[in-house]
Parts: structure tokens; C-alpha cells; sequence
């Protein structure tokens, strides 16, 4: 009776263990406005906020790009950020590897991804007049 009671005791506190692991991660919503400029070399500075759990956490965001850049654009970005360990784990540089453009108004799109584990899925219209073919990365900050 004892061992099938020890048995029992230490099936219970197995299953309850992993019951009580759930996921951490976390998924907020982000906004951010961003202006690029540049010829063969790109950069460009903006801010942003994260909002997550009901609070907001400004944050700063500057990147450079190499390659075909002409003109100028600012975007402004709405999205989502996956995979959040808390609000710092937005902090880091996310690569960006890719092509676009905008003339007067268009709408663009990116995923990134840092070393956190980190994605923002974003998307909005851009305005101005740039073309990039470019290879680059942003790094984000909080305020």
C-alpha cells in the first residue's frame, strides 16, 4: 500500500511540474516611426513604442544600411513583437536583409529578429521618394 501511495505521490508531483512550467514568452503591440536617408550608404533614426501588459515602454531605434540606397522615406510601422521575455528583451540589433522602396506613399512590410528570439512582424505606409537594395540593421533601445 505504501509503495503504490509513494507511486502515486510522485506521478502527481511530475505531471503537476510540467503543468506549472507554462511558456514565458510573451506577444505585445509596437508602433514605430522611422526616417531613412541616404545615397549608397543609408541611415536612419527613429522612435518607438512597446506596449505590453498595459503599459507602454518608449524606445529609441537607429540602423544604417549598405548598398543601393537613394532618397529619402519615413515609415510609420505598426505590429506585432513575439516571443517577449519581459520589456528588455525588445533591446538588441535585428537584421535586415532585403529590398524595397517607396515613391510619394507606398506600404511596406518587415519581419526582424534578435539574438533574444525577439520577432516584430511590421507593416505601414512609407513616405518620400527612396529606393534601397541594401543590407542593414536597426538597433532598439529603451528610453
Amino acid at each position: 500500500m505504501k509503495g503504490r501511495l509513494l507511486v502515486a505521490v510522485v506521478a502527481l508531483l511530475v505531471g503537476s511540474i510540467g503543468l506549472a512550467a507554462p511558456s514565458r514568452a510573451e506577444t505585445g503591440s509596437v508602433s514605430v516611426v522611422f526616417t531613412k536617408g541616404g545615397l549608397v550608404i543609408g541611415v536612419g533614426g527613429g522612435e518607438g513604442v512597446l506596449t505590453l501588459r498595459g503599459k507602454h515602454y518608449p524606445f529609441t531605434v537607429s540602423g544604417m544600411s549598405v548598398g543601393f540606397t537613394v532618397g529619402a522615406s519615413t515609415g510609420k510601422f505598426v505590429g506585432r513583437a513575439y516571443n517577449l521575455r519581459g520589456p528588455a528583451s525588445i533591446e538588441g540589433s535585428y537584421s535586415v536583409a532585403g529590398a524595397g522602396g517607396a515613391v510619394a506613399a507606398g506600404a511596406g512590410g518587415v519581419q526582424l529578429q534578435n539574438a533574444n528570439g525577439v520577432i516584430l512582424q511590421l507593416s505601414g505606409p512609407r513616405v518620400g521618394a527612396e529606393v534601397s537594395a541594401a543590407v542593414g540593421g536597426v538597433t532598439i533601445r529603451l528610453k
